[in-house]
């Protein structure tokens, strides 16, 4: 019985995310993904109390392969330029986006509590662990405040939401822009600018 409900839970998060990835985050219903599964709707809610756990299941999961995705891509990096290592942020994401698009789906347009908190948690941890990086590497002064970090993750999710709209795939004019903006914006905090300020 327990092996027969998680092959009925798998079945139910694979139909949701062909779902979203085919016909968007709105005709991924929880009747929609039940018929897709073969389950009826009503042994439906046996597995999800209801369609936002099917959702925020399958954002975590992306979640945890974006941060893998990202770890792996920073641990070593040696960038000599704020150019390069924003180029290493945004790589690994568009990567991922543009090879699940379910994931953007429930990134951009399926937005509810659940998933607000998801991506905003994912956003503060992956922002706290690139100031690291970059005041370790000396390409942002020592004492840049996180919230420099945390605006620039913010910003830049909302610029690949705008690309995913523009184009299913991502509009690379639209992320060329946001790589621009970025990389300009963590540049006013480079050591030589701070002595500037100061």
């Amino acid at each position: 019985m327990q092996r027969r409900g998680l092959e009925r839970r798998r079945a139910i998060l694979e139909a949701a995310e062909s779902l979203l990835a085919e016909q968007g985050y709105e005709a991924a219903t929880l009747k929609a993904i039940g018929e897709r599964a073969g389950i009826p709707t009503a042994s439906m809610y046996h597995y999800f109390p209801d369609r936002h756990q099917v959702d925020a299941e399958l954002l975590n999961q992306h979640v945890q392969e974006l941060d893998a995705r990202l770890t792996a891509a920073t641990e070593n990096l040696e960038p000599s330029t704020l150019r390069e290592a924003t180029d290493a942020v945004i790589d690994p994401i568009l990567d991922h986006f543009r090879q699940h698009p379910s994931c953007v789906q429930l990134w951009f347009a399926g937005r509810n509590q659940t998933l607000d908190e998801l991506v905003r948690t994912f956003d503060e941890t992956q922002a706290e662990r690139f100031w690291s990086r970059l005041v370790e590497r000396g390409l942002i002064s020592a004492d840049t405040p996180q919230l420099v970090l945390q605006l620039a993750f913010e910003t830049g999710s909302r610029l690949f939401d705008i690309a995913f709209r523009r184009c299913p795939t991502g509009d690379d004019t639209t992320i060329d822009e946001a790589r621009r903006m970025l990389t300009a914006y963590l540049e006013t905090y480079a050591p030589q600018q701070a002595d500037r300020r100061g």
